[in-house]
């Protein structure tokens, strides 16, 4: 069994804030952990816009405060996201958030993060990968 707290990850390397300062990650499970998926507890900032497209991962973001507006640019379609709401990114789906207040969300990746990514120029987070040692 294992506990963890977002306290204890503050101000490590599992603390994460974008370049962009769009938002900050605290990435509680990692690959390295050897789980198969991560899990991280992130906080987009008011007032900002980030462009996002998942070519190399699969996220699950549950809402826990806040509200923000997702465009789904594909379809050209806007949906309100707030608390108790859930949205799966599975596709390479092109999106941007737009947080009207600051917003905290529970995000599950797969494969999983290494805790170095951050968006690229097209909104990607690169493919990485840490060795693992054992898998549970």
């Amino acid at each position: 069994m294992q506990v963890r707290r977002l306290s204890d990850i503050e101000g490590t390397d599992r603390d994460v804030m974008a370049e962009s300062g769009t938002w900050r990650s605290k990435r509680i499970l990692l690959a390295s952990d050897g789980f198969g998926y991560s899990v991280a507890e992130t906080v987009v900032y008011a007032g900002t816009e980030t462009d996002i497209c998942y070519a190399n991962h699969v996220e699950a973001v549950f809402c826990i405060s806040g509200k923000m507006i997702l465009v789904d640019r594909d379809e050209d379609e806007e949906h309100v996201i707030e608390p108790g709401t859930l949205h799966i990114l599975d596709d390479a789906d092109n999106h941007t958030i737009k947080p009207i207040v600051d917003s905290t969300f529970l995000c599950i990746f797969t494969p999983p993060l290494t805790g170095r990514e951050d968006h690229d120029e097209n909104g990607v987070y690169p493919l990485l990968t840490d060795e693992i040692v054992e898998s549970k």
